[in-house]
């Protein structure tokens, strides 16, 4: 099924289920916010990545509009609702300043593993604790998606909207597994780094090596 809608291009990625705080001041997104508003009607952000614009983003709901400042810029809140797909782009929108696109929708198969949802939850605490972060993932254990812990362990912008790429939950599952175990070597040896730095002018207390 194909679906028009309104779009906000933008250098991130959304996922379905998140929550996102937006402020809003350029003239054509502000016309978009008020048009969505209004009418209750969602709005897509597709990912803007080196410039260029991809093909796929995530529909948004304006849950709220927190404050309209005097010059008509607005803080918003909003959630991700689905991913889509862009069939084509629409400039030229009758009175308007934004523009729109065709989308169709993404198929989500929740048919993630139990047992590898816990080893990337746990991967991504001991990642925080090594960093000396403190995340609240907002939901509880069983709960969480791999779209909870995506943003949280340190993923490049590419490397989120492959994420976006997966149809499939135990394939983004498998996705963020396979990253925690290439970079926790990593995060430790720069934790190890630290601790040398900090020893550097200290008295050591060290044994002699035995001839």
């Amino acid at each position: 099924m194909t679906n028009f809608i309104p779009i906000f291009p933008l250098a991130l990625v959304v996922y379905p289920g998140e929550k996102l705080h937006l402020h809003i001041f350029e003239p054509r997104y502000k016309q978009l916010i008020n048009d969505c508003f209004q009418s209750k009607k969602p709005f897509g952000i597709p990912v803007v990545i080196k410039n260029k614009l991809t093909e796929k983003g995530t529909l948004l709901e304006i849950t709220e509009i927190s404050k309209v400042y005097e010059d008509g810029k607005m803080d918003i809140k909003t959630k991700g609702i689905r991913i889509f797909d862009i069939l084509e782009v629409v400039k030229d929108l009758p009175e308007k300043l934004y523009h729109g696109a065709i989308v169709t929708y993404q198929d989500d198969y929740n048919n993630g593993s139990t047992l590898i949802m816990k080893k990337i939850i746990e991967g991504a605490r001991l990642l925080h604790k090594n960093i000396d972060v403190s995340k609240d993932f907002g939901k509880p254990d069983e709960e969480l998606r791999s779209y909870d812990i995506a943003h949280h362990i340190g993923l490049s912008i590419e490397q989120e909207y492959q994420i976006l790429e997966y149809e499939n939950e135990l394939h983004r599952q498998e996705f963020l597994k396979r990253h925690l175990t290439k970079i926790m070597p990593v995060v430790r040896e720069m934790e190890s780094l630290k601790k040398k730095i900090k020893l550097n002018g200290h008295f050591k207390n060290l044994e002699g090596f035995e001839f």
